[in-house]
């Protein structure tokens, strides 16, 4: 768990590994940058603790955990604290409290000072001019956009640019490259392969040590590349048709690949278990896969119901084909955007060749989500999430677990993934592997990661 320190006497906070060497009774603790901010401290010079995000602490409730997920989404870009808490059935006053006792800010000042540090990284990153990182970080006007940083930084933007160092300059072959530091280590290798056996065809593409795929945002077609960058952080090149809430891009990209998220609490809960030990050796840092996209994870999961992997691969394909749109000019076999619920919904799903059963359980699925887009709100509990989903005709329960492991949804466990099952039959393990799992409460989708990891032999460190 990453814990930031603030000296006292000096009025600073430092990341983990800082030289800085303060006396101990000098020094507080905070679990994240903003609750530092918060109590009037501003970050160190050197380490530059803005370019870590830091993780939701292990033993914060599920509800803090929703909220913060929603706050990363951009539930208070122009929503209210109130708003953010009917949407979790909690009073405004009980949703700071809770904010309050467990990550030291309210959820505007988390808020806050995420656009604040992420507009802080573009300014060292980027070439961007400050009205476009004002905007691309989530401001509403330049003038908030200069108060908040001088908030924060006790410096304007003008003069933070000025203050960058030479090496922080990142130069692409068009497009915008940034930093996503995470908390080392970070088992790539694994991670790109878990996504590169369940890319779409023409969506995604992962080849030569590099994720791609095309996005869709306002109607208009982008692409995102990431790749390894050092020990401490992966490279995004962002090529979009604007760079107006560039901030969520990012975010969404950081969540596919893990990079805020801290393993350590669930590998040092899980090593001593005769199963799990030596897989979490193998595969040091290993992050629980994200999603760029709710509905393109639940078509992929409906599918895997019914087929093996190369099987759902071509379905994908085929459904793309069918009612993808279009992006012609990009290499790489990127050819079109996944399609949305919507669109799917009133596709010909015969003309991908999907079986009738399969056809008629994702259209069921389509005209749900395309009604109710809250049906795949991340911000839902493990519980109502997967309840709604297996209420839809066709979608089993492991399905639903399925889906919202890859939501974020910490005890998710897909108890029918075929792999999962390989690995606990290779392992000499017979007992049903919804009961097994129990044993892994709370992390039963870090466990689930490391199974699916270790069952297929594409995924070998």
């Amino acid at each position: 768990m990453t814990t930031f320190s603030a000296v006292v006497t000096t009025g600073i906070y430092c990341r983990p590994g800082c030289g800085a060497k303060p006396l101990a009774e000098n020094v507080r603790t905070f679990e994240l940058p903003a609750g530092a901010e918060a109590a009037g401290f501003r970050a160190c010079l050197r380490c530059r603790p803005y370019r870590v995000a830091g993780p939701v602490a292990a033993d914060a409730p599920e509800m803090v955990c929703r909220a913060v997920q929603l706050i990363i989404a951009g539930a208070l870009d122009t929503g209210t604290e109130a708003a953010l808490g009917a949407r979790l059935a909690l009073s405004p006053r009980h949703l700071r409290r809770l904010f309050h006792e467990y990550l030291g800010v309210t959820p505007n000042q988390l808020a806050r000072s995420r656009r604040a540090h992420f507009a802080r990284r573009l300014l060292d990153d980027s070439e961007l001019t400050v009205a476009d990182v004002a905007f691309a970080s989530g401001f509403g006007s330049l003038r908030q956009f200069n108060r908040e940083m001088r908030l924060v930084f006790r410096a304007s933007p003008v003069e933070l640019r000025n203050r960058r160092r030479r090496a922080d300059r990142l130069a692409a072959d068009g497009g915008l490259m940034m930093r996503l530091p995470f908390t080392p280590p970070l088992h790539w290798d694994a991670l790109l392969a878990f996504l590169g056996e369940r890319a779409v065809p023409g969506v995604e593409s992962v080849h030569d040590g590099v994720y791609r795929r095309t996005i869709s945002l306002d109607g208009e077609a982008g692409v995102l590349e990431v790749r390894r960058g050092g020990a401490d952080h992966l490279l995004l090149c962002a090529h979009l048709p604007f760079w107006e809430g560039l901030i969520h891009v990012v975010e969404r990209v950081g969540r596919v690949f893990g990079v805020d998220a801290d393993p350590a609490a669930a590998e040092a809960a899980l090593a001593g278990d005769p199963l799990l030990g030596p897989l979490i050796a193998d595969r040091p840092g290993l992050r629980v896969p994200g999603a760029w996209g709710v509905f393109e994870i639940a078509v992929e999961a409906v599918l895997s119901q019914h087929g093996a992997r190369p099987r759902v691969r071509r379905q994908l394909g085929a459904l793309v084909e069918v009612a993808g749109r279009p992006v012609p000019g990009l290499d790489g076999g990127l050819t079109h955007l996944f399609p949305s619920a919507r669109t799917l919904a009133g596709a010909d799903l015969a003309a991908a060749g999907l079986p009738a059963t399969t056809a008629r359980t994702l259209h069921e699925l389509a005209v749900a989500v395309a009604g109710d887009e809250t049906l795949l709100d991340p911000g839902a509990s493990l519980a109502d999430l997967t309840a709604r989903l297996a209420a839809c005709p066709g979608i089993a329960a492991s399905t639903a677990q399925q889906i919202a492991l890859r939501l974020g949804h910490g005890d998710a466990f897909p108890a029918a993934d075929r792999t999962i099952g390989t690995t606990l039959l290779a392992n000499g393990i017979f007992e049903a592997a919804e009961e097994f799992a129990a044993r892994w409460r709370p992390w039963r989708a870090f466990a689930a990661t490391h199974l699916i990891a270790a069952g297929v032999p594409a995924l070998a460190a």
